[in-house]
């Protein structure tokens, strides 16, 4: 525990000195505490369901009757989720004026609903559908699903707003992110291996311009200057704690 404490004050003190120039990059291990499993190891949603079957742009053009069914169920959960302790942590630290914005892997809306205002989503927002005939972008919420697949009132086929295997990153969110890695001076990395390009290199194009990386796993995936070992829901407040404490002394 007191080496726990020692990294999160020196982490604490680097995101301390830099006002506004902390990001945050986030993966699906952030928001397993509020319920929505990780995709990959055990529990995972590719256990269930084989990703060559349900999750690639092909899949979902050949067969979206059967795709959506395993949307319908992701969605169910996303809809039930809500932000945990490390999403209002980070809700927090950018209130302070402290991280400037998160990039996210995740689909699921939880840090917008945790009050954080700029985020950048790599993969999209699954709480929207898009129709593949008119463009019409529609709230998720608004579409209901028991005719599969749902169908715009164009008569398109509906969706979801997300990236599936095969499909780019949409431009803007690479482009910002990249943007944003170059001129931050802290990079936080939660609940993410950073395995997955293009998202893994940004912790590494922000260490190339000079940033710190200070990790937040359950193990240590980086080589992270600070690496804090543990559930993202208990550490992340308790850092955010430590960047308050300092501020206040200043």
């Amino acid at each position: 525990m007191k080496d726990v404490q020692a990294v999160l004050r020196a982490a604490a003190a680097e995101i301390a000195t830099a006002p506004k120039q902390t990001i945050a990059v986030t993966g699906a291990g952030i928001s397993v505490p509020s319920g929505i499993p990780a995709f990959r190891g055990m529990g995972g949603l590719w256990e269930k369901y084989d990703p060559e079957e349900y999750a690639t742009i092909d899949a979902f053009h050949a067969n979206p009757g059967k795709v959506w069914r395993m949307i319908r169920e992701f969605r169910e959960v996303i809809e039930r989720a809500r932000p945990n302790p490390a999403h209002l942590a980070l809700a927090r630290l950018e209130q302070l004026g402290y991280l400037r914005t998160v990039i996210t892997q995740n689909v699921d809306g939880l840090h917008q609903a945790a009050g954080n205002r700029d985020v950048i989503e790599f993969h999209g927002n699954n709480r929207w559908v898009l129709c593949l005939r008119c463009g019409a972008r529609l709230p998720g919420a608004e579409v209901v699903l028991e005719t599969l697949p749902p169908r715009c009132s164009c008569g398109g086929v509906l969706k979801p707003n997300v990236v599936f295997f095969g499909e780019p990153i949409p431009p803007e969110a690479l482009s910002r992110s990249y943007a944003e890695a170059t001129r931050c001076r802290v990079v936080l990395v939660v609940g993410t291996s950073a395995q997955v390009q293009p998202a893994a290199s940004i912790p590494f194009v922000a260490r190339s311009a000079g940033a710190r990386i200070v990790e937040v796993n359950p193990e240590r995936c980086l080589p992270s200057d600070y690496c804090l070992t543990g559930p993202a829901e208990e550490l992340l407040p308790a850092l955010v704690s430590e960047v308050e404490q300092l501020a206040a002394s200043r």
